[in-house]
């Protein structure tokens, strides 16, 4: 079974890493949305409502399982018998970070794989970031994340 990884802190998930999982469905078994509890990066949203989000928003993807995680990556993958890590780049300032992301798991797990997934031209300005900004001004987001995520933001708002 091909078995990979797609963490991130997914604070919220977007379309643009919607976009990267239904792409990566075609190349694997199965995916494993790995959601990092990540408190260094203060996010917005807690673990458990990040996990509820992205399993909201992947429900339709019959090869995703969504898991939170607090740990190395690499433990996780060996955890749950995956060797392959997907990473998404928009921009060339994400590639830097990324590369050295894979390298240092790679020094940790040599038999662990990091392959680079492009988001759809559509999605490429698209972060989580860029999603936090504009809900903090109560912007427009919709056409930023699923209409699932969406609504539990509301809730969450509430």
């Amino acid at each position: 079974m091909r078995r990979a990884i797609y963490p991130g802190t997914f604070d919220p998930i977007t379309n643009g890493h919607l976009d990267i999982i239904k792409r990566a469905c075609h190349m694997f078994d199965e995916i494993i949305v790995a959601v990092a509890d990540s408190e260094s990066k203060k996010p917005m949203f807690t673990l458990e409502q990040r996990i509820q989000m992205t399993q909201a928003a992947t429900k339709s993807f019959p090869k995703v399982k969504v898991v939170g995680f607090d740990k190395l990556l690499v433990d996780l993958a060996e955890d749950l018998e995956a060797n392959i890590i997907i990473r998404g780049l928009r921009a060339v300032s994400d590639f830097e970070y990324e590369l050295q992301m894979g390298y240092a798991n790679a020094s940790l797990n040599p038999d662990l794989e990091t392959i680079y997934l492009m988001p759809s031209l559509q999605h490429a300005f698209v972060s989580s970031s860029v999603v936090r900004t504009i809900l903090a001004y109560e912007g427009k987001i919709d056409h930023l994340i699923a209409p699932e995520v969406h609504n539990i933001i509301k809730e969450i708002k509430k």
